[in-house]
């Protein structure tokens, strides 16, 4: 069983590279710093800057680790291979959201996970703009720093949707809220499911940064999910779909509206 590092000291290096490559750069960046990677995706050097700080500080954290980050995959896809191996990898998303950070919106965080062998053993979300950190380590749940306990909302009825998921209901829509969260953020999406501001998420691209920290953080905050073709959420695979609810009676129940029997 492979020992995990200090928290803290993860927690630490997270809200450094926030004060020191983030934040002093949020409603602030020139033209030049702002880029697509391909139509519709954006980095900035804010984001370029952050993986750049946090990789090689977290390897050091444990010996022979390695580094699946968002924007390294950018550049070099085979990166992603790192995920497949029986080693240690740290998942990196320097700034998850980026379109919002991008366009000074407060709505953006940062993500780190740790996998090995597949498996995701612990996860960090942190909103740099409210200094808010969310923590989960497989086996011993999901917290936030001021010491409270993270958990799901109870199934009761309705619940509120990300619009992802209102929009595949279709004519189902009714088995959650109209209203619908639309954070332009995964990690944001994961604090509101955590914290019970919203009990249904479904998103439809599975990169790992996007991911890796909050599935884990879901369920160990008593939520449960899977891919939309019924197995387990797995680091390693990237395509389909993911739907989190805050039972398996209630994915059951979306799954089915979502997937209508032919007649």
């Amino acid at each position: 069983m492979i020992s995990l590092p200090d928290f803290s000291q993860v927690d630490a290096l997270i809200r450094e590279v926030a004060e020191l490559e983030i934040l002093p750069r949020f409603q602030k960046l020139a033209e030049g710093d702002i880029r697509e990677k391909k139509p519709g995706d954006l980095v900035t050097i804010a984001d370029e800057g952050a993986e750049r700080y946090l990789a090689p500080r977290l390897q050091a954290l444990i010996p022979g680790s390695v580094v699946v980050g968002e924007e390294e995959v950018a550049t070099d896809p085979s990166v992603l291979d790192r995920l497949q191996g029986e080693g240690t990898a740290w998942v990196i998303d320097p700034i998850d959201g980026t379109a919002n950070f991008a366009a000074g919106r407060p709505l953006f965080a940062v993500m780190v996970g740790i996998v090995r062998n597949g498996e995701t053993l612990a996860g960090w979300i942190y909103d740099p703009p409210r200094k808010r950190m969310a923590t989960a380590q497989k086996g011993a749940g999901a917290w936030l720093d001021d010491g409270s306990r993270l958990k799901v909302q109870k199934p009761e009825g309705k619940g509120i949707a990300n619009n992802r998921l209102i929009r595949r209901l279709g004519k189902n829509a009714d088995l959650v809220d109209p209203q619908g969260l639309d954070y332009r953020c995964a990690g944001h999406e994961y604090l509101a499911l955590c914290t019970g501001r919203a009990h249904y998420v479904l998103h439809t691209r599975l990169h790992p940064w996007d991911h890796v920290p909050g599935e884990l953080m879901h369920r160990e905050a008593g939520g449960y999910s899977a891919r939309l073709d019924g197995q387990p959420y797995s680091p390693r695979i990237s395509d389909g779909g993911l739907l989190l609810t805050p039972d398996g009676e209630s994915w059951l129940t979306l799954h089915a509206a979502l997937n209508p029997p032919s007649s």
